[in-house]
């Protein structure tokens, strides 16, 4: 295996706003890691801006094309690239929460096989968020915390590891943009296999377009909260013949 950690950021015209994302990984991750750049199209302008990044040598970036189109795709062509025992998906506008990476991965090697960003959570934050999503987000997290009984407080932020196991042996159905994060942590839940979080920020983006499209991918957003509620009433959660995950060396 290559590293022990693959940052999958999924990108869409970033340019030079990239640079900052990486100088960060590179100043504060001390987990072995490479980052791989899923993109859309050759002339993304992200991929112009790595021909120029000035720390190029101080960081593994591996540019993944996306046989596709949108952010969801893109996700799903690192996660196939990657042969790490841990995958990060990253946002490519983040520069300010590079310091809890080894911490997620730290929880991951004690064997949680999903580990959260938590937005929710004490020395968490959102900040500059619409009212109608902020509303909905919160609305929806707390719902499926306090009721459904999902073991993080943020359900629903794309920011997050999964272990390698997660990604082979639990099938993704989803298609509709950040909706795979939320099967793959409900999916989890229902195995019984151990879910971390630590708590993150986020602020409104600044430059760029954000890809996160609220009402159009509600639906499927709905059927996953559905799940994690038939999970906690409607059936016994059940471990497959598994027995529970221990602490990785």
């Amino acid at each position: 295996m290559t590293g022990r950690l693959d940052i999958i950021i999924p990108v869409y015209n970033e340019g030079r706003s990239i640079w900052p994302v990486l100088d960060a990984l590179a100043r504060d991750v001390r987990t072995p890691f490479r980052v791989l750049l899923c993109y859309d199209f050759e002339e993304d302008s992200t991929l112009a801006a790595l021909k120029e990044y000035p720390r190029a040598s101080d960081i593994e970036i591996v540019p993944v094309r996306n046989p596709s189109r949108g952010p969801h795709a893109a996700v799903m062509a690192g996660m196939r690239f990657s042969d790490a025992p841990a995958m990060l998906v990253y946002p490519g506008d983040d520069d300010y929460n590079t310091a809890i990476v080894d911490e997620m991965y730290k929880l991951f090697e004690q064997g949680c096989d999903i580990v959260a960003a938590s937005r929710f959570i004490k020395g968490g934050c959102m900040v500059g968020c619409r009212w109608q999503k902020a509303l909905l987000v919160r609305s929806s997290a707390a719902a499926l915390y306090y009721v459904a009984r999902l073991p993080t407080h943020d359900p629903s932020n794309g920011f997050r590891l999964f272990s390698r196991r997660v990604a082979e042996e639990i099938p993704v159905e989803s298609s509709a943009g950040f909706t795979y994060s939320l099967e793959l942590l409900v999916k989890c839940h229902r195995l019984g296999w151990r879910i971390g979080e630590v708590p993150a920020k986020w602020y409104e983006r600044k430059a760029g377009a954000s890809r996160f499209r609220i009402l159009k991918w509600l639906p499927a957003y709905l059927r996953w909260f559905f799940y994690a509620f038939a999970t906690t009433y409607l059936r016994r959660r059940r471990v497959a013949g598994r027995t529970a995950p221990t602490a990785r060396g």
